[in-house]
């Protein structure tokens, strides 16, 4: 065990909370990892509700974030889509899990996911759930800006 921190965060009432997070230390790796509560995204400083709403369809007007942060999760979230989508494939085949079907191509990132989480809310918590348990969370954000003009 490493202790603790604290770690602020924004509800989308625009509402700043701190939460106290637990660092543990991993001997297998010798690096101190957060755990983190579904409510929060790794790097991000809104919950992941905050951040669905804005990417969700219907888009939730009612989140107090400036004009410049919706953009900045949008394009987040187009580079991270397609990763989650690969991530989530893996998963889902090494542990035989069941996926939804799709007879056409997706043609929204958002819909590539709701085929391994569905698309009822909670969306994001249980992608970056799945992702991060499963060792497979990017820590390095540049790698998906690095990914994305790869492709």
């Amino acid at each position: 065990m490493a202790g603790s921190r604290e770690r602020v965060w924004y509800q989308s009432s625009g509402d700043r909370a701190t939460l106290i997070i637990r660092r543990l230390y991993c001997e297998a790796c010798a690096r101190i990892h957060h755990e983190l509560p579904d409510l929060l995204v790794p790097y991000k400083r809104y919950d992941a509700e905050s951040i669905e709403g804005a990417l969700s369809e219907p888009k939730h007007t009612d989140i107090a974030a400036d004009e410049s942060t919706l953009a900045r999760w949008k394009s987040w979230f187009l580079a991270f889509a397609v990763y989650a989508a690969g991530a989530l494939q893996s998963i889902a085949l090494r542990f035989h899990l069941p996926v939804a079907g799709s007879s056409t191509r997706s043609c929204s990132a958002l819909h590539s996911l709701g085929r391994f989480v569905g698309d009822a809310p909670g969306w994001l918590c249980r992608t970056v759930r799945s992702i991060a348990n499963s060792n497979l969370w990017i820590t390095d954000p540049f790698c998906l800006s690095v990914r994305s003009l790869l492709k």
